[in-house]
């Protein structure tokens, strides 16, 4: 499931109301995977995955509000999304469970660099709700929430900081 980064109309934009639109998108992109998945799952597992989109509707319905205070128009949902494997049984549900939180933790981590105050601390909240989720879904977690580089990496040492990063234009 790819996460659009497309910013709004009006945004000749400052750092925080592009992470806003960003996590705004992944939060849009989430709904809709929890909706896909909810179906292939039944009793305990069904009901996280509930409490999981209803908490992602409610922050995005939160983000369409900070993106509009900081003079943006938020972005749309789109009609769909492509789930980046086909979802057809419960172990399937789960991991796609994983990758959306992995995602949505990786557009948080970006917000709480860009964010000052209340709407760091909002950010970092939401990227540690997104990393719990993960690890609960996954049944494990990774050193670092977010950052697929990382938790692919066989060996923790083999993938130094750098290409872990991103910094060396891969990401």
């Amino acid at each position: 499931m790819s996460i659009p980064s497309r910013p709004g109309r009006d945004e000749a934009s400052s750092p925080a109301l592009t992470a806003a639109q960003a996590a705004l998108a992944a939060e849009h992109a989430a709904v809709y995977g929890y909706g896909a998945l909810g179906g292939r799952l039944d009793g305990k597992r069904r009901a996280e995955a509930r409490a999981a989109y209803d908490g992602h509707r409610a922050r995005r319905d939160a983000l369409a509000r900070t993106v509009r205070d900081l003079g943006g128009t938020p972005v749309a949902a789109e009609a769909a999304y492509a789930l980046p494997f086909a979802v057809a049984d419960a172990p399937t549900a789960e991991r796609l469970a994983a990758v959306l939180e992995d995602r949505v933790a990786g557009v948080y981590a970006d917000l709480v660099r860009a964010c000052e105050g209340p709407q760091r601390k909002e950010a970092a909240g939401a990227l540690r709700e997104a990393a719990v989720r993960s690890a609960r879904w996954r049944g494990g977690n990774v050193a670092f929430p977010g950052l697929v580089e990382r938790a692919a990496a066989d060996d923790p040492a083999a993938t130094g900081p750098v290409e872990a990063a991103g910094a060396d234009g891969s990401r």
